[in-house]
Order: structure tokens, then sequence, then C-alpha cells
């Protein structure tokens, strides 16, 4: 029986605007984070591969994310917005990911901190920083039920700054 390889990427939200007083879901990206965003869609539409499910926190800044970053994929995927990943733990998250069907290669998920580094570092077995617009990139073995504790290597992790990910 051949291994299907799997490809997960999670990616934090760009930069957030706290200079209003809206309530944390409805905060919008910053002019930084609009600038980030494209950034790192590029990075993904070079090094990715084609996505097959984007799973996306239904907050303002990861949607306002996802918009400018879908925009550089080509074709754009498949995308859910689930309520779970918004402010969700590394076990949160790890629950969404596991219901993830078998035939998804490529999945990725835009979400928020502290749980999107907490599932980094999970999932790597170190510590790994995830920086507005951070990209970690893993290959997985197994199935997304089987996705757990130190069951991914990592394979690319940082922000993109215009030419890499650092």
């Amino acid at each position: 029986m051949t291994e299907i390889s799997r490809t997960l990427i999670l990616l934090r939200h760009a930069k957030s605007d706290w200079s209003s007083s809206v309530r944390d879901i409805e905060r919008p990206l910053a002019d930084r984070g609009r600038t980030q965003a494209p950034l790192a869609g590029r990075w993904l539409g070079r090094h990715a591969g084609p996505i097959d499910l984007a799973v996306i926190s239904p907050a303002q800044r990861a949607r306002e994310t996802w918009e400018l970053v879908s925009a550089r994929l080509s074709p754009a995927p498949p995308t859910r917005f689930d309520d779970r990943v918004y402010a969700a733990s590394a076990e949160h998250l790890l629950d969404v990911l596991h219901e993830v069907p078998d035939d998804a290669r490529t999945v990725l998920v835009v979400g928020h901190n502290p749980g999107m580094e907490q599932l980094a570092s999970m999932l790597a077995g170190e510590n790994v920083t995830m920086r507005t617009s951070g990209i970690a990139e893993f290959h997985v073995k197994g199935s997304w039920a089987e996705l757990g504790e130190a069951s991914a290597a990592l394979r690319a992790a940082g922000r993109f700054d215009g030419r890499h990910l650092r």
C-alpha cells in the first residue's frame, strides 16, 4: 500500500488594525497587513502547489488575509469558513483538521495566535514562531485523523519578505 503524501500549511492572519474600538472578531487588517498578505500569497503560489482546501477563521482580519492571499493563487482553492478556528487552541485546531476528508492532499488554515503557534510547535515537536502573515508548512504522514503531537515534519517556516521566508 502506498502512503499518500499530505501537506498542511498554517498561515497566521496578516497584521490587524488596533486603532478603532470594534469587537475583536470585526477587527480589520492594518495597512501593513494589506501589504503582508499578498506577499504570503505570492510565496504560496510559487511553492505550495495546488491547495485542495482552505479552512479560514470567520474573523474579519482572517477573511481579508485570505482574500488577498487567494487572489495570488490559481486556481483559488475551495474555501470553508469555520467558526471553530477563531481564537482556537491547538487542540481545537487539531479537532478541525481531524475532520478534513482524506482525499484533500494539501490543506491551508488561516487562523490566530496563540493557537496557530501552539499547533505548529506541537506538530513539529519543536518551538515554531508564527508572526503576523507567518507560514508554517508541514509534510504529514498518515491521514488527517491521525495528525497529532510530533506527527508532521516542518518543511518551511517564517514570514515572507518579498523574496523568501525568513
